[in-house]
């Protein structure tokens, strides 16, 4: 059985590699990377494929005689829209008789309010279209996504947000790890929302706070004012408002869940967010 990590140079890829190493064998788990000199060195275990989204024949190329693949989803804003990139990877994954893909996806990707939502669905509606066994991996938010926020209270400063509502924060190495253990699953479900415990700003606040040691206000603003503190703090006016925007699908509701599904799919619990607060802050 041959497995396969897209993308597998990013922080979730190494670890999703690491992670199907230790459960399947190195021999066995092939990366695809763009870059094949970086990918040579982080994985000097794994056979090391080009493929890259944006080229539907690199992408068929790499994934030759694989069974299984982790399908990591890429970043908007690319050269080629997402929507065609991943129709590349899918159109590959039919070409090559794949037998599984995993893909990480976005919260409810079919019902999410979030225009981030619209290019996980064309995918995920492509990966049924093309009959290919599947599990639709939609992840909740990473705590990393948070680092203004952490570092605000970790140098004891106001930590500021704007967005109403909930989310389910965990670290990014706790979604890669489930999104391998799926992979290599003998039995999968179709869709798994991936999440932390669901929190607040406010909730986030106080474990900043536990994990610190420090004694910050911890403020709601609105949008406008949270872009001007950004701002205020060195952001050009694009990167403010850019920034700001991380924390729409927090506001819109989206993220706000309550499942238990990355904790099982790991077999532990959940990174406890002080922990990981402190993981990311040392």
């Amino acid at each position: 059985m041959k497995y396969a990590v897209t993308a597998a140079t990013g922080n979730f890829g190494q670890t999703a590699v690491k992670t199907l190493n230790d459960l399947v064998g190195a021999d066995n788990v092939i990366a695809v990377v763009r870059n094949t000199e970086k990918g040579n060195k982080l994985f000097p275990q794994n056979e090391v494929r080009q493929g890259d989204y944006d080229n539907a024949a690199s992408i068929k190329d790499a994934l030759q005689g694989v069974d299984r693949v982790l399908f990591i989803s890429s970043q908007p804003g690319g050269k080629v829209d997402r929507a065609t990139a991943h129709k590349n990877v899918v159109d590959a994954l039919k070409a090559n008789d794949v037998k599984f893909v995993a893909y990480t996806s976005y919260p409810h990707a079919q019902d999410a309010k979030s225009p981030l939502a619209s290019d996980h669905k064309v995918t995920e509606d492509a990966i049924i279209a093309a009959g290919i066994d599947h599990s639709f991996l939609r992840n909740n938010w990473y705590l990393q996504n948070e680092m203004g926020f952490l570092q605000s209270g970790a140098a004891n400063k106001d930590a500021l947000y704007w967005a109403n509502n909930n989310a389910g924060w965990a670290l990014e190495g706790d979604y890669a790890e489930a999104a391998a253990k799926v992979v290599a699953a003998d039995q999968a479900q179709e869709v798994y929302e991936f999440a932390g415990a669901s929190r607040s700003y406010e909730d986030l606040g106080h474990a900043l706070q536990e994990a610190t040691g420090n004694n910050f206000a911890i403020k709601q603003v609105s949008q406008d004012d949270y872009v001007k503190y950004l701002e205020d703090g060195g952001l050009d006016a694009n990167l403010a408002a850019m920034f700001a925007s991380f924390q729409a699908p927090i506001d819109s509701g989206d993220l706000t869940e309550d499942t238990d599904d990355l904790a099982k799919v790991l077999g532990r619990p959940v990174t406890p967010i002080v922990d990981a607060i402190k993981q990311l802050l040392a």
